[in-house]
């Protein structure tokens, strides 16, 4: 099993802020991005609610765009299932709650299930896989019957990855929840992960006009290439296949090839270009807001155009009619 964070682009304006792109990858089991309510009290006045982010992405500072079982044919997710399976890293005692805090060892009977008709005891791993087996070889029965992966590959995503790019210039709340010791052990583990990855990793300063644009390097000449052949000026070109590659949540294709600039442009115009529009693989690509001195304090001049950062104009809040997504 994979649980790892990677920075893809690492900025710092000159006022300081700094903002963070990360490529994620981890159980699709932790991904939920539902929100849960827990009634703290009732009166006849009034109802008291706590409310939960339940779900791992689940924070409004964070924009995040994450791979999508329904694009990934079925035998790639099969044998992605196989080469590296999903599964806890904490195996719980049951408890009332939401937290399992005892590790449990006890021996689980798979025998009515494989048709034994006797008791078969495995180790909850093993009865993991062999889970695993069961449901791979339905979504095989399935795929030669005809049926949409949209379909087959919800019988593997108990057990498959999801792939996830996650940019912010607030993480304080997320880290805050994340790592905290009630958090369950997956979601914990890739919190400690993604803090340790910034931890190490150098912002580069940007200064106004400059682009923050993950999965664009400076020194890639084919976009040099590409943009002088063309005529097309670099710095917006660089943009929409930032946007591009965030949507596919890569650098390279579904296949696992270099880019190619013209499909990248293309579906670039079918994400920003469609009705209604496809806007958030738009949020991670930010350029520093300018400041200036209001009294003694700096202010920022476009805070209207920060979407969920501060200090940064979201690239997506400069497209016309962002707000129908």
């Amino acid at each position: 099993m994979t649980i790892r964070a990677t920075i893809v682009a690492d900025s710092i304006s000159d006022a300081g802020k700094r903002i963070t792109t990360m490529q994620l990858r981890y159980p699709r089991f932790i991904h939920a991005e539902e929100l849960t309510h827990r009634v703290l009290s009732t009166t006849p006045e009034e109802i008291v609610i706590q409310t939960i982010a339940d779900g791992l992405m689940y924070d409004e500072n964070l924009s995040r765009n994450a791979s999508s079982s329904r694009a990934i044919p079925v035998n790639k997710l099969i044998q992605d299932v196989l080469d590296d399976t999903a599964k806890p890293i904490h195996w719980g005692k049951n408890q009332p709650g939401m937290q399992a805090d005892e590790e449990h060892t006890a021996p689980v009977d798979v025998g009515l299930a494989l048709g034994f008709h006797r008791v078969h005891e495995v180790s909850p791993q093993e009865a993991w896989l062999i889970t695993r087996n069961q449901m791979v070889t339905m979504a095989r029965a399935f795929d030669a019957a005809g049926y949409h992966k949209q379909i087959v590959n919800r019988l593997l995503e108990p057990f498959s990855h999801i792939n996830v790019v996650v940019t912010a210039t607030e993480w304080a709340n997320f880290f805050g929840l994340r790592r905290h010791n009630g958090a369950q052990p997956e979601i914990h583990e890739l919190a400690d992960k993604m803090f340790d990855a910034m931890e190490y990793s150098k912002p580069v300063k940007l200064y106004e006009g400059q682009w923050h644009v993950p999965y664009v390097r400076d020194d890639d000449k084919d976009i040099w290439d590409y943009g002088l052949a063309h005529d097309l000026d670099l710095k917006p070109l660089a943009i929409k296949l930032s946007v591009a590659r965030c949507a596919r949540v890569s650098y390279l294709t579904h296949d696992g090839k270099k880019p190619d600039i013209a499909s990248d442009l293309a579906l670039y115009d079918r994400l920003v270009g469609s009705e209604p529009l496809h806007a958030s693989p738009a949020e991670h690509q930010a350029t520093p807001d300018k400041t200036f001195l209001r009294g003694s304090e700096p202010e920022f001049e476009q805070p209207n155009l920060h979407g969920n950062f501060i200090g940064w104009v979201q690239y997506r809040k400069t497209l016309p009619n962002e707000n129908i997504q």
